[in-house]
């Protein structure tokens, strides 16, 4: 009973061998991770402006190139860093990207042409496959099965709350410096540097904190030529494969989520003769609600995956999502009070997508290949922003704001078709671990 409580963080119960200070370590981590990575949208928008003095009007195909670029880097590195974290451990390759990060961010206000602007954003791309492998193989090693649902909740409220958090400290901090005097290149250097130092001792942090090695013992561990293959192989699997097409509309949710949602706000004010500042505003708050509404709902389904089937639970997930993206179809105005209700269910649906997949792959992954077939997980959601916010572009500006949210919805239904498949054909799980 001792033994099990040294194990548990209040209702978290951990994986043998995971401490209670290795789990606190990577809690801090789901914190400072993702909302250190996204501070590049802030940044780029401040480096284009005031560096480069790019058009405004040519600024959305920059940033789509750029990002563009990222998942290029994303799709060819995903494997082999999942490969690296099976033969050489999870740490160091998660702390490798909180120092990349920290490289690039350090960079970024040094670029004097588009041309150093994407390279220095193709190495923030390097770091963003160790650190993102890193969080969800972390993720994935220390919950014990029975309350994974509940850990990986409480890692996306973190990611969250990070996210709002700091960049709401860092992104202010550009306005403020120019209030005490700071010409405008050099409040974005010293903002950059801030955040470039903020991941530099986040990495030493980890360093002390996480757990060494790998979940399988030096003689459990596949060769390095069957660890290349494995993500495919494990697709053997039908529930992995369930789990890479559920990531495919999970990460293209919320690349939807944050690129079109405060585009729409923005555009639908301006149509209503709204200063574009102040239409800027309100596009962001929808897209504010819309988290909000993910963060309160995180702690709810958590604990309820933890109770189902997950296959179950993955298709209850995309029911939610489902309704979420196509409930946007009913939006007139999406600045009338009514419409607030529809981003709350767009919110909700995308942390359950999300939430689902995650659980999923984490109880099917095998302990020995976990890193590979992580890799291939996340290979598959590179894979959807690319194609999702691509067709999506062309379709916000060709047929309605609202119709990139539709069809991410009809997706969402498909997966959740597939997982209802899934669920009555192969009805039994057999824990790989």
């Amino acid at each position: 009973m001792n033994e099990q409580r040294d194990r548990s963080i209040g209702p978290l119960q951990l994986a043998p061998s995971v401490s209670p200070g290795h789990a606190w370590t990577f809690l801090f981590s789901a914190f400072v991770s993702i909302g250190l990575l996204t501070f590049v949208s802030i940044g780029q928008a401040y480096i284009l402006n005031e560096n480069l003095k790019i058009p405004v009007t040519q600024q959305g195909t920059i940033s789509g190139n750029l990002v563009f670029w990222t998942e290029v880097v994303t799709l060819l590195l995903f494997i082999p860093a999942g490969v690296l974290m099976d033969r050489i451990g999870r740490k160091p390759l998660f702390v490798a990207g909180f120092m990349i990060l920290a490289l690039s961010y350090a960079l970024y206000p040094l670029s004097r042409s588009l041309g150093e602007l994407t390279i220095y954003r193709m190495i923030y791309a390097v770091g963003i496959v160790a650190l993102t492998s890193g969080l969800a193989t972390v993720m994935t090693d220390y919950p014990a099965d029975r309350a994974r649902g509940k850990f990986i909740a409480v890692t996306g409220l973190l990611n969250g709350l990070g996210i709002v958090v700091l960049n709401r400290i860092f992104g202010g901090l550009p306005q403020q410096l120019a209030a005490k005097g700071f010409g405008g290149h050099e409040a974005g250097l010293y903002t950059h540097l801030a955040i470039s130092l903020t991941a530099v001792v986040s990495a030493f942090v980890l360093w002390a904190g996480l757990k060494g090695g790998t979940p399988a013992e030096q003689s459990e561990r596949p060769a390095l030529s069957d660890l290349f293959r494995s993500g495919i192989r494990c697709a053997r699997n039908p529930r992995i494969l369930l789990s890479y097409c559920a990531a495919f509309v999970a990460r293209g949710d919320q690349s939807i989520i944050g690129t079109f949602l405060p585009l729409w706000g923005t555009t639908a004010g301006i149509a209503l003769g709204l200063p574009p500042a102040e239409a800027v505003k309100k596009g962001m708050i929808m897209f504010i609600i819309s988290q909000g509404a993910a963060l309160l709902w995180a702690p709810v389904i958590g604990p309820l995956i933890d109770r189902w089937n997950r296959v179950t639970a993955l298709i209850v997930c995309m029911v939610l999502a489902s309704i979420g993206y196509l409930s946007l179809a009913l939006i007139g105005n999406p600045h009338e009070q009514g419409s607030i209700i529809f981003f709350v269910l767009l919110g909700i649906g995308q942390i359950s997508s999300f939430l689902g997949a995650q659980s999923l792959i984490g109880q099917e992954a095998p302990k020995a290949e976990r890193g590979s077939v992580i890799g291939m997980f996340n290979i598959f959601g590179a894979f959807g922003i690319l194609v999702i916010t691509a067709l999506g572009g062309r379709l916000f500006d060709s047929v309605s704001p609202k119709a990139p949210f539709i069809v991410v919805g009809i997706v969402n239904v498909l997966v959740m078709i597939a997982g209802i498949y899934v669920r009555v054909a192969f009805p039994k799980h057999e824990n790989p671990q």
